[in-house]
C-alpha cells in the first residue's frame, strides 16, 4: 500500500489540492491492495508482427538463403528472443530454429541449404567459463565458431553426424552432435570483439547435396566438407573469403577480401580451380552478398553509396571457361540508386534499400533482399539498426516486406506533428483510426552514415538511444539517452539540406564508457560538445570541459523540459540544471557549464535517480532512495523506491507528497524502472514490462494499472533502460503511452482514455 511519508527538512511539506487550496502537513492516501485495471488497448510500432500469435520479425538479418519455391531462411548472431535462424515465406513467419540463444549458443553470419539440410554459421562460448563440459562447450578462455546442421523440414531438429557427450536428451548435447567446429579462438572482451573487421565467424556457406563449402575468413581459405559425414574433403587458399554462391553449372562464386573497403569477386570450379571471368566491380562498390539465378545471372548486393542489387550477365552465354566471349558485364540493378539516402534522404519506400546484408532469388525469378541499417560490418551497433526483409517480382514490383526495426528503443510524439512519432533513429506516422498494430507506418530513417559518418549512433552505442523530442524556438530537436545513462546526444534537423536525417548537434559526456571513442574527445569524462561550425564532426576546438564548475553527476536521470533546459541527477550530489541558451548561427542549441546550476538533494532522499521538471508550473518530480528505503545494488537501473513531488522548485521548494513505489525484489519481481509525466498523470513501468502504474500527479493517488493485452500475446520483455516510457495526451483526451519492449523488436503502445 502506498503512503504519504512525513518529512522534516528545510523543504516545506505543504500541498494545494485542486482548486480549494487545502494545505496539509501529513496525509494518508489510501490505496487499493488490488489497483484498478484501466481500460487500455494495446498496440505496437516497429514490427510487422506484435507477438499476438506468437510471431515477430527478428531484429537483425545478416544472411539469407532462398529455396526454389520462395522460402527464405535467415541467420544473425543475435535476436533477443531467439529467432536468430528463422524461416519466412510470402511475408509470413513460418518458424524459428531455436537452440541459437543462451547456454553459450549464438547465431552467425552465414546460411546455406541443400536438399536435406540447413547449414548455419554459429558461435559457441562457455559464458565466460561458467559452462563446462568437454565436447559440448569450448575450454576455458576459448570460443568456437563453426556450422550447425539442421533438418530442412524441421529446423528445430538437429541433423547429427557425431556421437554426443552426455545425456542424449540434453539439448546442449544434441546441439554438439550437429556442430562442426571451424575455428577455436581466444575469448575477447565484447567491446573489442564487436569492432573487429576480420572475425573468426564463418564468412559464407554454399552447399550441394554432396559438398558443403565453408568460407574461413580468419584463416584465408575456402574449405570443402562432405555434406553427409561432415568430414573434410579439401581446401584452397583465398584471401578473406566471405559470401559464397553456387552457379547452375556447379561452379562456385566467392567474395574475397571481404573485410576490406573493396571486396572483389572470384570464380572457381567445384574443386577450387580459378576461372578467369569474374567481373571487376564498379568503383565504390561494397559487395556484401551474391547469388546466381537459374539463368546464370550474377546478382551482387552492394552496400556502398549506391545501395542497390547489381546484375551481371555473361556476354557469350558460354559455359564458364573464361575469355572475351564469356565476359560478365553489368546489365542492370534493383533499387533506387542511393537507396534510402536518395532524393529526400532518409525517406522510406520500395527499393530504397538501407544497409544491405543479403540477396537471394527463387525459381520464378523473384528477388529477396535483407537489410539492417548498417550492413554486415556492424561497427559499434549491437544488432544493426533495424531489419527489413523484402521480396520483389522480376519486374521490380514489391511483393512484400517484413520489418523488425526496434531494439532497446523508445518512442516520443513529435512536438511539431502530432501524428508523427520519433524513436531513437526512425520516424513513424500514426493513423489512430486503424486496427491494433496497423496504426503506425515507418516513414523515415534518421541516421546518415554517408553524409554524417561521425554520428555516434554508428560507433558509440549498441543501439541509437531513447528519444525525447522538443520544439525550441520553432525548431524540433531530438535528445537521446543511452541504456546506461552515460551520455546525452542532441540532434537537429534541416529538411532542405538533409531531408529526414538527424544532424549531430550536441553531446553531453557523463561517464567514460563509450565516450572515449568520440573523435578528439578530452581526457576528462565530463564535457559538452557543440557543432560550432555546422559540419557535424567532432572537431578538437568544439569541446568544453567541466573544470569543477558543477559536480559530475554520473547518474541515471536525464530530462529535457519543454523550455529546453537539461536536468541530470546524480546519486548523492544533487541535480544539475543546464539552461537552454538559445540557438547558434547553425541552429544548434547552446549549453554551457557557465549557464548551469546544481540543486541540493532534498529530504527525504539519500540518493536521487530521476528528476522530471515541468517548466510551466515550476514543479519537480524526484525518485530515489531514503534512509528507510535504501539502495539495492542488484537493481541499479531502477528509479528507486520513492516518488516525491515538489512545488515552487526554483524558488522555495515545497514537498506536496511522497509515495512509495512498487518494490518486490523476490519472485515475482516488481520494481520500477522508468517514469514520465504527461497531462494529469505520472506514468511508471515495472522492470518486467508487465505492469504500468498511473498516478494522479496532483495527489499521488494511484489511479490504476495497464497490462499488455492479447494483441501482443499478453506479455512483454524486460524494460531494460532507464528512460523506457513516454506519454502523449491527444487533443481528444486519449493518452498514448509508449514502452520499450526488449524482447520482440518493437515498442508497445497503450491507448487509454480516462
Amino acid at each position: 500500500m502506498h503512503r504519504i511519508s512525513r518529512v522534516v527538512s528545510r523543504y516545506l511539506l505543504a500541498s494545494t489540492i485542486g482548486a480549494i487550496g487545502v494545505t496539509i502537513a501529513v496525509a494518508a492516501l489510501a490505496q487499493s491492495q488490488s489497483p484498478t485495471a484501466l481500460p487500455a488497448r494495446t498496440s505496437w510500432l516497429g514490427n510487422t508482427y506484435g507477438n499476438g500469435n506468437g510471431t515477430w520479425m527478428q531484429i537483425n538479418v545478416m544472411a539469407i538463403a532462398v529455396t526454389p519455391d520462395g522460402r527464405v531462411f535467415t541467420n544473425t548472431p543475435w535476436d533477443e528472443s531467439g529467432a536468430e535462424v528463422s524461416l519466412y515465406k510470402d511475408g509470413k513467419v513460418l518458424g524459428t530454429a531455436g537452440g541459437t540463444h543462451g547456454w553459450g549458443h549464438h547465431g552467425g553470419r552465414a546460411v546455406a541449404l541443400n536438399g536435406r539440410y540447413l547449414f548455419a554459421g554459429v558461435t559457441v562460448d562457455n559464458e565466460r567459463n561458467h559452462l563446462q563440459k568437454p565436447g559440448v562447450w569450448p575450454p576455458a578462455g576459448k570460443d568456437w565458431f563453426g556450422v550447425s546442421r539442421r533438418q530442412i523440414g524441421d529446423l528445430k531438429k538437429v541433423a547429427p553426424f557425431q556421437p554426443g557427450v552426455g545425456a542424449p536428451a540434453d539439448p546442449n548435447v544434441q546441439a554438439a552432435t550437429a556442430f562442426l567446429q571451424i575455428n577455436e579462438v581466444p575469448q575477447k572482451k565484447r567491446e573489442e570483439a564487436k569492432l573487429d573487421r576480420v572475425t573468426a565467424d564463418v564468412g559464407g556457406l554454399a552447399a550441394t547435396d554432396s559438398v558443403l563449402y565453408v568460407a574461413n575468413t580468419l584463416m584465408n581459405r575456402i574449405e570443402m566438407v562432405d555434406a553427409e559425414s561432415m568430414q573434410p574433403k579439401g581446401s584452397w587458399d583465398a584471401p578473406q573469403p566471405g559470401r559464397l554462391a553456387l552457379g547452375p553449372d556447379g561452379s562456385l562464386w566467392a567474395l574475397l577480401d571481404s573485410a576490406s573497403a573493396a571486396p572483389r569477386l572470384a570464380h572457381f570450379t567445384a574443386k577450387g580451380e580459378a576461372i578467369n571471368d569474374a567481373p571487376v566491380l564498379p568503383k565504390e562498390t561494397q559487395a556484401v552478398d551474391l547469388t546466381v539465378d537459374n539463368k546464370g545471372h550474377l546478382l551482387i548486393a552492394d552496400n556502398g553509396p549506391r545501395q542497390q542489387v547489381l546484375y551481371f550477365t555473361r556476354d557469350g552465354g558460354g559455359g564458364g571457361g573464361g575469355g572475351a566471349n564469356n565476359a560478365y558485364r553489368e546489365s542492370g540493378a534493383l533499387g533506387e540508386r542511393g537507396g534510402i539516402f536518395a532524393g529526400v534522404a532518409g525517406r522510406t519506400g520500395p527499393q530504397r534499400f538501407n544497409g544491405l546484408t543479403g540477396v537471394g532469388v527463387d525459381a520464378a525469378g523473384n528477388i529477396y533482399v535483407s537489410c539492417n541499417g548498417t550492413g554486415p560490418q556492424l561497427g559499434g551497433t549491437g544488432a544493426g539498426l533495424g531489419a527489413t526483409l523484402e521480396s520483389y517480382a522480376p519486374d521490380g514490383r514489391e511483393l512484400w516486406q517484413l520489418q523488425g526495426l526496434l531494439f532497446v528503443d523508445g518512442a516520443w510524439v513529435d512536438p511539431s506533428r502530432p501524428n508523427s512519432v520519433y524513436t531513437g533513429n526512425k520516424r513513424f506516422e500514426l493513423d489512430l483510426s486503424k486496427p491494433a498494430g496497423q496504426e503506425s507506418k515507418y516513414v523515415a530513417f534518421l541516421s546518415g552514415r554517408f553524409k554524417y559518418p561521425e554520428d555516434p549512433v554508428f560507433y558509440l552505442d549498441d543501439w541509437p538511444g531513447l528519444p525525447m523530442a522538443r520544439k525550441l524556438d520553432g525548431r524540433t530537436f531530438l535528445f537521446l539517452t543511452d541504456m546506461y545513462s552515460d551520455h546525452l546526444k542532441i540532434y537537429r534537423f534541416d529538411a532542405k539540406r538533409s531531408g529526414e536525417l538527424a544532424i549531430p548537434s550536441g553531446y553531453f559526456a557523463s561517464r567514460e564508457r563509450g565516450s572515449k571513442r568520440i573523435p578528439n574527445s578530452p581526457a576528462s569524462n565530463d564535457w559538452i560538445w557543440r557543432d560550432n561550425n555546422g559540419d557535424a564532426r567532432f572537431d578538437a576546438d568544439e569541446f568544453s570541459v567541466n573544470h569543477s564548475s558543477l559536480p559530475n553527476p554520473g547518474g541515471w536521470g536525464w530530462w529535457v523540459d519543454t523550455k529546453g533546459d537539461i536536468w541530470h541527477t546524480s546519486d548523492k550530489r544533487g541535480i544539475n540544471r543546464f539552461r537552454y541558451g538559445g540557438l547558434d548561427r547553425f541552429g544548434n542549441p547552446i549549453y554551457s557549464y557557465e549557464n548551469a546550476q546544481n540543486y541540493p538533494m532534498p529530504a527525504p532522499f539519500t540518493e536521487v535517480k530521476r528528476a522530471i521538471y515541468e517548466a510551466d508550473t515550476d514543479t519537480m518530480y524526484l525518485t530515489g532512495y531514503t534512509a528507510d528505503e535504501p539502495y539495492d545494488n542488484a537493481f541499479w537501473k531502477e528509479v528507486g523506491r520513492r516518488l516525491a513531488r515538489y512545488d515552487h522548485w526554483s524558488t522555495e521548494p515545497r514537498q506536496r507528497y511522497s509515495i512509495a513505489l512498487p518494490w518486490q525484489t523476490k519472485a515475482p519481481i516488481a520494481t520500477t524502472i522508468s517514469m514520465t509525466v504527461e497531462g494529469k498523470y505520472v506514468f511508471t513501468v515495472e522492470s518486467l514490462g508487465l505492469t504500468l502504474h498511473v498516478y494522479d500527479k496532483d495527489t499521488g493517488r494511484e489511479v490504476g494499472v495497464m497490462k499488455p493485452g492479447p494483441e501482443v500475446g499478453a506479455t512483454s520483455g524486460w524494460v531494460d533502460v532507464p528512460n523506457g516510457i513516454s506519454a502523449s495526451r491527444q487533443p481528444d483526451g486519449e493518452y498514448l503511452v509508449f514502452v520499450e519492449e526488449d524482447a520482440r523488436g518493437k515498442v508497445t503502445m497503450y491507448r487509454w482514455k480516462p
